[in-house]
């Protein structure tokens, strides 16, 4: 009897922790759903590709006027798109393109797999920070209502 009133009660104590343990939702629906941990990716550039490439160049379709210009863009400085309000620079070359976790970098300074990391400005805000990978265009590609923009050529430093 003493066992079956110890079951008992161990029983009671569970089942009244387990109805203690509800969420009070204070009216804020992301204060009762954890939220994932976003951890910032980095872009690494190793030497052995440091200093080798001076520019890429990015064909510019503009959607509306069925035309496509081709621009040579140095990397690490901005080009202000005729006549328009979107300025364009290019943060980043890598000739072999690799992910590692949260890591962007070069496997070699190969053209295996070139990638241009664009930034897009509209009207001073930011409206794209991504990739254009020469091999697979449509990869990521940034959605803009006017415009699209893909990764054409590359310019080795003299």
């Amino acid at each position: 009897m003493k066992r079956l009133m110890k079951l008992l009660v161990l029983s009671l104590v569970a089942m009244g922790a387990a109805a203690g343990c509800t969420e009070q939702s204070s009216g804020n629906p992301a204060a009762t759903k954890s939220q994932p941990i976003r951890v910032p990716s980095v872009v690494v550039v190793p030497e052995s590709v440091q200093g080798k490439w001076k520019a890429v160049s990015i064909a510019v379709l503009d959607k509306n006027a069925k035309d496509q210009h081709v621009y040579t863009i140095d990397i690490g400085t901005e080009f202000k798109l005729p006549d328009s309000d979107l300025t364009l620079k290019i943060e980043n070359f890598l000739p072999h393109f690799v992910m590692d976790g949260t890591t962007f970098t070069s496997q070699s300074n190969e053209l295996k797999n070139p990638a241009a990391q664009l930034s897009v400005r509209e009207g001073g805000r930011e409206i794209f920070k991504g990739w254009l990978f020469r091999l697979y265009p449509t990869t990521h590609a940034f959605q803009h209502p006017q415009y699209g923009f893909t990764l054409v050529d590359y310019v080795a430093a003299s």
